[in-house]
């Protein structure tokens, strides 16, 4: 008897629950039936303050690791010199990989052959003074540098440039929602929810080597490249979500 009523409650406690599920669900479906949503954009456009670049070298094949490292060394250390002479700060200088390689040939005859070893260093720098950045591109070449590029254009704080594309955004979204409504016959409610999404665009660039002028005699001069930094765009996806009445 005690088997039946466990059994009993059971079944009662099932079919509560099953009610409380169906109902919940009905509600949801009724709550989306009353629910739309309209999404806005908003863009600012604004000049970037902050230049990123990669300066990196590449050694040639020495006969032994202890040379190809030497020679990276000397001429890594010069180019940091010269990147400080010219205003980067320390910790704007940062070494984004370091490796040491061995090199080999291959030919039908002898098969795989080593020949020496390499270094390849890189940096990456956070440039501030956008008006020296052709001298940074120059004097880094000029010191042994020989793989630059990756620019890219950033904006240092960008707070205040995301609030005005936000206002914007939630403006046209509304002036949307209500044109709509308009053609449609439809009665807006209250916004019951906002989802954002933002996205900021830099502006790239790939630059891979300075201008080289040839003089006279065994020095090499190196022309400063004009870099144009241009705009950035910052945009920010708002969209609301609106009852229906």
């Amino acid at each position: 008897m005690k088997k039946i009523h466990v059994f009993l409650a059971t079944l009662v406690i099932v079919a509560v629950s099953a009610i409380v599920i169906i109902a919940l669900t009905e509600a949801n479906k009724v709550n989306n039936q009353d629910r739309f949503s309209v999404v806005g954009t908003g863009t600012v456009y604004a000049k970037a303050d902050i230049a990123n670049l990669q300066v990196g070298l590449r050694t040639g094949t020495k006969t032994t690791p202890a040379l190809a490292t030497s020679e990276s060394t000397k001429k890594m250390n010069d180019i940091i010199t010269a990147l400080k002479d010219l205003g980067v700060e320390e910790k704007d200088i940062k070494t984004t990989s370091y490796s040491l390689n061995p090199v080999y040939n291959y030919t039908n005859q002898r098969g795989q052959e080593l020949i020496g070893y390499e270094v390849v260093q890189n940096l990456t720098l956070k440039i501030r003074d956008l008006a020296k950045i052709g001298d940074i591109i120059a004097k880094t070449t000029e010191k042994g540098a020989n793989q630059i590029g990756g620019i890219n254009f950033t904006i240092d704080d960008e707070f205040a440039l995301k609030n005005q594309a936000r206002e914007l955004a939630i403006q046209k979204a509304k002036e949307k929602a209500q044109l709509i409504a308009k053609q449609s016959g439809m009665r807006l409610g209250e916004v019951k929810s906002v989802y954002e999404n933002q996205d900021t665009t830099p502006m790239p660039l790939a630059y891979s080597n300075a201008k080289m002028d040839l003089g006279a005699g065994a020095s090499v001069s190196l022309v400063a490249p004009e870099i144009q930094s241009g705009q950035n765009e910052i945009k920010v996806d708002v969209t609301l979500i609106y009852e229906v009445k």
